[in-house]
């Protein structure tokens, strides 16, 4: 026998007795979970979990260690509170896990000749990730703000909207969490449009005579090492960057430039002066296409959804752990201000994952258990290059 072999050894009869004790921890915390039961207590004790942790972590004096085994021990006790709620059930009135629930049952198949609308003027990035989704045929239309858009599925005047939700330059574009946060509307799909942002401006303009650039905030921001460059240049946001090359076109003002896709240049006659100023070689932005109903497509992977903590310490900690207790794998955390109440907040996330697996039912019940107020976006599949 190697000494490799020796060591695995003794780490395999190590393990054996860990397994042993493990399970005899379990069957003490479910005899815990139906007490709690009999006598209406909840599930979580933050204040005893804390003493439990400081207890075991003082058995060690090596800083590094203490960290393990505090790691170690949320995990323990968070497969615990899941025992227990078996048991207890506690919280399986939400209304958050039965408005799930309901969607589930009315969800529909994606509409056949779909009308869609975005955000912007014709040549923007929202146009061009419509297209990418639903085909260059698809019925298509811009609106000028991002409320419109919302408005219009509102009205039924759209089977979806495609927005923008984050880029991997400047980060997520708050406006659009806030109204899905504001509107019980479904995230059915994603896709994804690589941004390579131009300087544009009248045929035969010269670079020396620009004064002027219009873009959108995000257009100018992504672009601001390239427009540090050039600091008498006055930036003026608009509210879309293929909005900016049609506002240079219309007023024709020769000492005017935008900043947009090559796409939007052909489309509205203008030169390029420049390629490539945003400084993200590798810029995308990532769109999603929202529906008024429900729906679960083929291929769905992954899960969106929207929550409210409660008051008390861990909590945003003790719904972390279920991720890494579950083996899901949390792809994005946001959070956004709560109008109206001082600093609280909603989280957003995305993991993947299909609503319809099996465990995952219990997955989003003890989700549910834990958050004040949750609400899931939609279940989709997500974009792959």
């Amino acid at each position: 026998m190697t000494e490799l072999e020796g060591y695995r050894r003794e780490i395999d009869r190590i393990d054996g007795e860990l397994v042993k004790w493990f399970l005899e921890r379990m069957e003490v915390t479910g005899k815990v979970g139906a007490y709690k039961q009999r006598a209406g207590i909840p599930v979580l004790d933050a204040g005893r979990e804390k003493q439990v942790i400081a207890a075991k972590t003082a058995l060690t004096d090596d800083p590094a260690r203490k960290a393990d085994i505090a790691a170690l021990y949320e995990s323990i006790m968070a497969i615990s509170r899941r025992q227990q709620r078996h048991l207890v059930r506690e919280g399986a009135e939400d209304p958050g896990y039965a408005a799930y629930l309901a969607d589930l049952t009315r969800a529909r198949e994606p509409v056949a000749r779909p009308r869609v609308v975005y955000q912007g003027e014709p040549g923007c990035y929202s146009e061009e990730a419509a297209a990418g989704f639903f085909g260059d045929e698809a019925d298509s239309r811009g609106l000028a703000w991002f409320n419109d858009v919302f408005a219009a599925l509102e009205r039924g005047e759209a089977d979806y909207a495609v927005v923008p939700v984050e880029n991997s330059s400047t980060g997520s574009i708050r406006q659009v969490y806030d109204l899905l946060a504001q509107y019980r509307y479904a995230i059915v799909g994603e896709w994804q449009v690589k941004v390579e942002h131009c300087l544009m401006a009248l045929p035969g303009v010269s670079l020396s005579e620009i004064k002027t650039v219009y873009s959108h905030e995000q257009g100018l921001m992504q672009c601001e090492k390239y427009l540090d460059a050039h600091r008498d240049w006055r930036r003026v946001p608009t509210l879309d960057t293929a909005g900016s090359a049609k506002l240079v076109a219309q007023t024709g003002d020769r000492t005017a430039a935008a900043i947009c896709s090559r796409r939007a240049a052909r489309l509205y006659g203008l030169h390029i002066l420049a390629e490539g100023v945003n400084y993200n070689s590798r810029n995308h932005t990532r769109f999603a296409v929202v529906s008024p109903v429900p729906e679960l497509r083929p291929g769905r992977d992954k899960i969106s959804a929207m929550f409210r903590l409660p008051h008390q310490s861990g909590s945003l900690h003790e719904i972390l752990t279920i991720f890494a207790v579950q083996g899901l794998n949390l792809l994005k955390l946001e959070s956004r201000p709560i109008p109206g109440r001082g600093w609280e907040y909603l989280f957003f996330l995305d993991f993947t994952g299909d609503l319809t697996a099996p465990g995952m039912d219990g997955v989003l019940h003890e989700l549910s258990q834990l958050a004040a107020e949750i609400r899931i976006l939609g279940n989709y599949k997500g974009y792959v290059e």
